[in-house]
């Protein structure tokens, strides 16, 4: 049964640079001590790696030991310190989060490919190597077009999905990304984080700056940024997602996996529009549009977000 819901302002009360420090890392598949269970927050989880094909994939794990673990996959240029802590931390409490750096994105190691079908091959040979049998994944805007192909090519180890700023191949509005990414040049990090995330309202200015400032948060066992290629590849990954398919809403009807789709009204890069439509195509998908708010939506509504995923995730 599809629901798309619109979340009004009076619901909402009932309801990228950063600093680079030395990774100081834990053993490869070390166990976690009780007191590193109990230290599994944003700012304190210890970066693990694992060699999954000959490459050392970094991760950390925050929140619950048990249950069905929940993977993060980022946005174009981020890594596993660009998350919201508001976001994590919020998911960790009832659910076991996995986030980690793709082959060759920041402090991992390899070659990053430069297609969106590559790239989630190598999110879900992770996940094998990790050996977990099934997970909900969770993905961010170029995340989300990740999360659609593992969903797609590897159904029986999801469980559910979530994607939030994100849209099906050929997605409306996403070709004019090299225009939008030009309109930042000489903006300071969080000049560029606000225009790109977030809407012109006061309101959402604020919650924006909150929002860039929790992420400066963790200092310690920092990630590294990435590099020049890896970030070159998945420009070439998201302009190629970006080209006209005439047969990709067609596709996203073989996902039938539970899927919530939380989209901002005013999202610049990937137009609310492409959350409307992979709704109506999806046959157990839910939408939460927030009000004047742009593609980092559920960072602005972090506390009603976090509710409804968590929601979305119990059920």
């Amino acid at each position: 049964m599809k629901t798309i819901r619109k979340i009004s302002a009076l619901s909402l009360l009932c309801l990228t640079l950063f600093t680079v420090v030395t990774v100081s890392c834990t053993e490869e598949n070390e166990p976690p001590t009780a007191q590193e269970v109990q230290n599994r927050s944003h700012q304190t989880a210890k970066t693990q790696f694992i060699t999954v094909k000959g490459n050392a994939i970094a991760y950390r794990v925050l929140g619950k030991e048990d249950g069905i673990p929940l993977v993060l996959l980022p946005g174009l240029g981020g890594s596993m310190d660009d998350w919201d802590p508001a976001v994590t931390d919020g998911l960790a409490k009832n659910y076991k989060v996995i986030i980690f750096d793709n082959k060759g994105v920041s402090s991992s190691k390899g070659t990053t490919p430069n297609t969106v079908q590559a790239m989630a091959d190598d999110a879900v040979d992770f996940i094998k190597a990790l050996h977990l049998t099934q997970v909900n994944i969770m993905g961010f805007s170029m995340g989300g077009f990740i999360a659609q192909r593992i969903v797609l090519t590897n159904p029986s180890l999801i469980n559910k999905v979530i994607l939030t700023g994100t849209g099906p191949h050929g997605a409306i509005g996403l070709s004019n990304l090299p225009n939008i990414i030009a309109g930042t040049a000489g903006l300071s990090p969080e000049a560029s984080f606000l225009k790109f995330g977030f809407t012109e309202s006061a309101q959402s200015i604020a919650e924006g700056k909150a929002s860039f400032a929790r992420v400066q948060l963790r200092m310690t066992d920092r990630d590294l940024p990435l590099s020049d290629a890896a970030s070159g590849a998945q420009f070439t990954a998201v302009l190629s997602w970006a080209q006209p398919n005439a047969d990709a809403l067609t596709e996203i009807q073989k996902i039938k996996n539970p899927v919530l789709i939380v989209h901002g009204e005013n999202d610049l890069p990937v137009s609310v529009q492409n959350a409307k439509n992979m709704a109506q195509h999806l046959d157990h998908a839910e939408l939460v549009i927030f009000p004047d708010s742009g593609h980092a939506s559920f960072y602005q509504y972090h506390d009603t977000f976090v509710a409804k995923a968590t929601e979305f995730l119990g059920k």
